[in-house]
């Protein structure tokens, strides 16, 4: 691997207490409308005359009150605020049950429905090559599996596949190798390892023995402002490499803190978890890592800095070049030099990598995936969905719902459209927050949410009339019961 600036930290292969070398780069040391149409719920929704349309400059920062699916955004670079153009919010969500009529809103000709409830905590979902749903039940510290025998858009069963808080601290990203149809692994990205678990197609419970395979990566730390702990995973096309992302422990390290010398990087191993080195850097908290089908691009979605107002810095969606350096935490967005490291490291102000699709500031965007079904029309296919969590350091509340990347010929175009929305109940308030998503064998595109701890299914009916599907509140599956 090319550094940008010495030193060297070694990370050791868990198994074989083989001593490994990761360079890890100097970046990874320091880590308008508001005319809106109120619905019966209290929510609201763009103008009509907004659809269709690209928002940019100004009118592309909004807030909740002018999404609407079907509504885009392009935000660049010469948008940005100086830092500090704001005051720094500490507005973090009420979550409230959802309202009576409440539902989430999706494009015209789609549907969404309550596909599974009585969850703990649904993070990341991955559909195995048999069409069971996986879902990592991060604070319950298990994976579960959902499926749906018959075929009828509600899983009948959900079984715990694997659980326990000192096997599988804190679980997030899920993997199935070799890739293909016949899996003989699940592979499980916990906050401080990499397990994983012998598999065949229709397990529903583990029956071998977990490994561990990668014991380095630092863990834990879940705190307002940094200390993240999610921890994602997903394979080269070859499969001969393994993507691990880990995110800062603190905001900005303001104090230079050693426990960052080995976060904010996405890493790259084996799949026996060893020869690990970084891939690429300066990454603040990359929480979702997919790799493109047809190209092989490994693309993260992350969450930027805190601290410097409501619209810095923009969070983003990119596709990742090997050894690329993307500012944290002395640069953002390219070559702006965060003011809480004023005249740092001038030799990397150029090297700061401008990040393909730049999303409102403080969503919080958390796991993203390609839609790999024919269920949806064909403009929709290929597509790269990301989730929008939501977050605290802002006025006004954005986040959310799920948007959708606007690719053309494979790469981004700096648009992203918002695809589902609807849960957020007032400037206070919200109900639902996504997490994670797959495509389901159907075609169907599931969503995880933490808010209502559900997975919602969104279908494509081609009902021109119809926004919004009847969540069926009375439809649940049985409860899962925990394993040790």
């Amino acid at each position: 691997m090319k550094n940008l600036s010495p030193p060297r930290f070694p990370l050791l292969a868990a198994g074989g207490g083989a001593a490994l070398c990761a360079a890890v780069v100097a970046a990874s040391c320091a880590s308008a409308d508001r005319a809106a149409l109120t619905s019966a719920t209290g929510t609201m929704s763009a103008p009509a005359a907004s659809l269709g349309k690209t928002l940019t400059g100004e009118a592309a920062k909004g807030d909740w009150s002018t999404d609407a699916p079907g509504l885009r955004r392009k935000l660049t670079t010469a948008d940005l605020p100086p830092p500090y153009s704001t005051d720094s919010a500490n507005n973090g969500p009420g979550r409230v049950p959802q309202p009576e009529g409440a539902l989430p809103k999706v494009p015209a000709g789609f549907t969404v429905k309550r596909w599974a409830g009585d969850l703990r905590n649904p993070r990341v979902l991955a559909t195995a090559p048999n069409g069971d749903i996986f879902v990592a039940e991060s604070q319950a510290n298990r994976i579960s599996v959902l499926r749906d025998a018959d075929g009828d858009g509600t899983p009948e069963t959900q079984q715990v596949f694997f659980g326990g808080r000192e096997a599988m601290p804190k679980p997030f990203g899920i993997g199935f190798y070799p890739l293909g149809k016949n899996p003989k692994w699940v592979y499980v990205a916990c906050t401080d390892r990499v397990v994983r678990l012998p598999y065949q197609n229709g397990d529903l419970v583990s029956a071998g023995k977990l490994e561990t395979i990668v014991d380095t990566i630092p863990g834990y730390g879940q705190l307002r402002g940094g200390g993240h702990w999610t921890r994602d995973l997903d394979f080269s096309r070859d499969g001969k490499t393994m993507f691990v992302s880990v995110g800062s422990r603190t905001n900005v390290d303001e104090r230079n803190e050693e426990s960052e010398r080995l976060r904010a990087l996405i890493y790259a191993f084996t799949p026996d978890g060893k020869n690990g080195r970084v891939y690429a850097s300066g990454i603040r908290n990359p929480v979702g890592l997919a790799v493109q089908p047809g190209t092989g691009t490994l693309w993260t979605s992350v969450n930027e800095r805190d601290g410097l107002g409501d619209h810095l810095v923009p969070d983003y969606i990119t596709s990742v070049k090997e050894d690329g350096f993307y500012g944290w935490p002395w640069y953002y967005l390219g070559p702006n030099q965060d003011p809480r490291h004023p005249g740092a490291h001038p030799e990397l102000k150029n090297k700061a990598i401008v990040p393909d699709v730049l999303l409102q500031s403080h969503m919080a965007s958390l796991d993203l995936a390609f839609y790999t079904g024919k269920q949806f029309p064909k403009e929709y296919q290929g597509s790269l969905f990301a989730c929008e969590h939501g977050s605290w350091n802002r006025s006004r509340r954005t986040g959310y719902k799920v948007i959708r990347a606007i690719l053309k010929d494979g790469k981004a175009t700096g648009e992203y459209e918002d695809f589902v929305t609807g849960f957020v109940v007032n400037d206070g308030n919200v109900w639902g927050r996504p997490v994670g998503l797959t495509t389901a064998g159907d075609g169907s595109l599931l969503f995880s949410d933490d808010g209502s701890n559900s997975i919602w299914r969104v279908t494509y009916t081609g009902n021109k009339s119809r926004r919004v599907a009847e969540a069926d509140p009375q439809k649940t599956v049985s409860k899962p019961q925990p394993k040790s």
